[in-house]
């Protein structure tokens, strides 16, 4: 899995490409992300880098939040680990983070914990992107919202059934039995769920402001935490 950043979906606007042509984007706020822990394969079994983003007031942090990321903090653990003659490992010394996430990496990481990374520095030469997101939560809906059903028709001979699913029950000689089918679609909770969005063009980097435009949709509400990686869709 390629290294990628974290981030919060800003909204939806469009702006004009290097041929004058017009282009629905995503405005993406992607980190900076400090690295605040390093996995290695041979103390934890897999190589990854996590992450955090967006710093939360050290009052709203609880004690092992702030441990995790301060060199400086004095706790009753840290004074019994130093005389047990352990070492400490290596903290980012950055404010505690609302989110952490991992990224796994295919190989040894080059990094150090305390590096922050923008998105300047990580998606420099990358082209195009896959967004994971929550997608907003729907509740429970019918079959027509959920699914996407047209609905029965609307003439004299349908009464108030309009938004039903359909039938519901099997032929006998079809299952064995007149039971529902497994995977029928039915009425039910909708939307909450993590969505990947794969191979958006990346359209602009801002560096400074640390704003990224990708071509197309992302899931969630504005404001909404996502992550962005390289994209590993291949091109047949």
């Amino acid at each position: 899995m390629p290294l990628g950043l974290l981030g919060t979906k800003v909204g939806m606007t469009q702006v004009y490409d290097a041929d004058g042509k017009i282009a629905p984007v995503t405005v993406l706020q992607v980190g900076p992300c400090p690295i605040l822990q390093v996995r290695a394969e041979k103390p934890d079994g897999y190589d990854a880098l996590q992450l955090g983003y967006l710093e939360k007031p050290r009052r709203k942090a609880t004690l092992p939040e702030r441990g995790h990321v301060s060199a400086n903090l004095d706790s009753r653990r840290r004074q019994q680990r130093a005389k047990a003659g352990v070492t400490i490992p290596p903290k980012a010394d950055v404010e505690p983070q609302q989110f952490i996430k991992e990224f796994r990496l295919d190989k040894a990481a080059e990094h150090k914990v305390g590096e922050v990374l923008t998105a300047d520095g990580v998606f420099k030469d990358v082209k195009a992107v896959d967004v994971i997101g929550t997608s907003k939560g729907r509740g429970t809906t019918g079959a027509m919202k959920r699914h996407g059903f047209h609905g029965l028709g609307a003439s004299h001979g349908v009464k108030k059934h309009h938004r039903s699913p359909g039938s519901v029950g099997s032929l006998a000689s079809n299952r064995g039995s007149g039971r529902p089918k497994k995977g029928k679609k039915l009425p039910g909770r909708h939307g909450n769920a993590r969505i990947t969005v794969r191979n958006l063009t990346v359209v602009r980097i801002d560096a400074e402001n640390h704003v990224m435009l990708v071509k197309g949709a992302v899931p969630g509400p504005n404001g909404g935490l996502v992550m962005i990686r390289p994209t590993n869709k291949k091109k047949g």
